[in-house]
């Protein structure tokens, strides 16, 4: 046997047990907490970059809020609790995503509406749907924010 054998002979192993290693800490607690707390964050910044806007950065913001919950939903978590906190979360976000996707119509309709009766009859029914979405939208961020403290909660707790 020679000395380049030996070298594979010891390299193989420990680079396989390395990666074995780093994809088990993958699963821990902190890792998985890290992990949803990360995801939700982005989706969070999200609402906080684009509070105020117009419809098509609303539009574009229900959009963006969507694609953030399709990462929530995708997180291999394996902690239950984890994944029941992912699972709220995700409800949460898919509201959030509705709602401002609801109100930018509702305020482009608005937009459109001619100088008539019916427009103004379009008016206060797109007035309405937004009142009501932003409500609903509302009450979603309330429960994200009761759901964040949840997770810092459970994730702060030791192993």
């Amino acid at each position: 046997m020679s000395v380049g054998c030996r070298k594979n002979n010891i390299i193989i192993p420990v680079g396989v047990s390395l990666t074995l290693l780093l994809v088990g800490c993958d699963y821990s607690k902190a890792s998985q907490c890290q992990r949803l707390i990360k995801t939700v964050n982005e989706g969070n910044s999200l609402l906080e970059i684009n509070k105020g806007t117009q419809v098509a950065t609303s539009l574009k913001l229900a959009k963006d809020l969507q694609t953030a919950t399709e990462k929530i939903e995708q997180l291999n978590l394996q902690d239950p609790k984890l994944k029941d906190f992912q699972t709220r979360f995700v409800k949460v976000f898919t509201t959030l995503s509705q709602n401002i996707n609801k109100a930018g119509k509702a305020l482009n309709t608005a937009k459109l509406a001619k100088a008539s009766t019916s427009g103004r009859q379009q008016i206060q029914t797109a007035r309405s749907e937004i009142d009501n979405a932003l409500k609903a939208a509302e009450i979603a961020a309330k429960q994200s924010d009761v759901l964040a403290t949840q997770v810092n909660k459970y994730c702060s707790q030791p192993e």
